[in-house]
């Protein structure tokens, strides 16, 4: 039904354009509805929740090794001759030659050393280490997605910007031309401005062919087809916050999904400890059975002993000497134990690496905002300047040119600090484990 639901929404978001009327507004998907889509359709989640479901399942079968089994056997024989025993010499008939025998038994067991209690604790953990683990993929998704989303806005700004470069630089090419036409120019002068003009035309296919990649990433981690009209809903505004860096460390220790397994894996180790320990110990189990022999199908008839019998049996059962092979069994488990702990000692150290390295990056793009927004107004106010000027044969082409490279750089400098601010950000909350 869930999945009925999702379809039913997602069918706008990849029709082809020619079903939009043109009178409509292009549908627009935004952060959250993609972060919901992926999750539903991204296959490292599903990955994880069939392994969550078989860890459950494992955890079930543990449980039910507490309580007691019941299991049913059926025989029967067929012999050449009837059975004797010699009383005296005299051959006399103990049995029939047509043997029916059934039993049915129950075992409950008594103590195992603690071997059933440490399976089920393991399982139980196991189960908890998986649900770690599709937490983890949760964060890695929506946080990937979050990234691939801004890196897709960023790219089609920058297309944008190469299309705005392209359309400038065509009309200081027809303005040149004009110029060169009345003698106001020399012909070096308009090869200039065509050549410019070349070379923004390829910037803007490349920038065009890495708007389409960075798109089609981002269509492969949401697990749909994004239509081309379809718009991304787009964020400018960024207020930077403030951040202390020994509290996001303490955040990331304490809700990396990572290093919560690790700590899980720690204690399933302590209960593969104790498993390995009952090898020490004797098991004793309590047995019931109730048998029925005889000569019919039923083995209700019996001509020659009792049909049916009933027992209870109290068994243990100790090896007392196996070579060492406990022991080595329980080193191994410690000698795991030691090698998880230190391999939590590398991860909290590559985890705080990773904080530090986040948390500059963000301050950075944070810092870079201002200035390019800065940059940009001054750029386009020189271009503005530069190219009436041109137009009055008061400044060169080479100034008009110059002034509109320095004009394309600062609005991709300052759309890459914004976007660049945002994508540092989901860098941060990935590693601090942040849904």
């Amino acid at each position: 039904m869930n999945r009925l639901v999702t379809a039913i929404a997602l069918f706008p978001l990849i029709l082809p354009a020619s079903v939009f009327a043109s009178d409509r507004e292009a549908p627009v998907l935004t952060l959250d509805e993609a972060i919901a889509i992926a999750v539903e359709h991204n296959p490292r989640i599903g990955e994880a929740e069939a392994n969550k479901g078989g860890a459950l399942e494992e955890m079930k079968g543990t449980k039910a090794d507490f309580l007691p089994r019941a299991s049913a056997q059926y025989g029967y024989s067929r012999l050449q001759d009837e059975p004797f025993q010699r009383i005296g010499g005299i051959p006399v008939v103990i049995g029939d030659d047509d043997a029916h025998h059934w039993q049915v038994s129950i075992s409950q067991p008594l103590f195992t050393g603690h071997a059933i209690s440490s399976r089920h604790e393991k399982a139980k953990i196991g189960a908890e280490i998986a649900e770690s683990e599709r937490q983890r993929q949760l964060v890695a998704v929506s946080q990937d997605l979050r990234i691939a989303w801004f890196e897709t806005l960023l790219t089609a700004r920058l297309a944008l910007v190469a299309e705005d470069n392209v359309s400038a630089l065509t009309g200081h090419r027809d303005d040149a031309a004009g110029f060169f036409r009345q003698g106001l120019i020399s012909r070096n002068d308009l090869l200039k401005a065509e050549v410019s003009l070349a070379n923004a035309i390829q910037e803007k296919e490349r920038v065009k062919a890495a708007s389409e990649v960075a798109r089609n990433r981002l269509a492969t981690i949401i697990g749909i087809e994004l239509a081309p009209e379809l718009q991304l809903e787009d964020f400018i505004a960024i207020t930077p916050e403030k951040l202390d860096l020994e509290s996001l460390c303490d955040e990331a220790r304490r809700n990396s999904p990572l290093l919560q397994s690790i700590r899980l894996g720690l204690e399933s180790h302590d209960h593969s400890i104790t498993l390995a320990k009952s090898g020490y110990y004797p098991t004793i189990a309590l047995n019931g059975t109730y048998e029925q022999s005889g000569s019919d199908l039923g083995a209700t008839t019996n001509d020659y002993r009792n049909d049916h019998n009933a027992s209870i049996t109290v068994t243990a059962n100790w090896t007392i000497f196996e070579w060492g092979k406990t022991a080595a069994d329980v080193a191994r488990q410690r000698y795991g134990r030691q090698a998880l702990e230190e391999r939590q000692r590398e991860t909290e150290d590559q985890l705080r690496l990773a904080v530090k390295k986040t948390f500059l990056d963000l301050q950075v793009a944070a810092a870079s905002i201002s200035t390019a927004e800065r940059g940009r107004e001054q750029a386009q106010e020189n271009w503005r300047i530069t190219n009436l000027q041109y137009r009055q044969q008061v400044a060169t082409s080479t100034d008009v040119l110059d002034s509109r490279t320095l004009l394309s750089q600062a609005e991709g400098n300052y759309f890459r600090a914004l976007y660049g601010y945002r994508i540092a950000m989901a860098e941060l909350e990935k590693v601090l484990g942040r849904k």
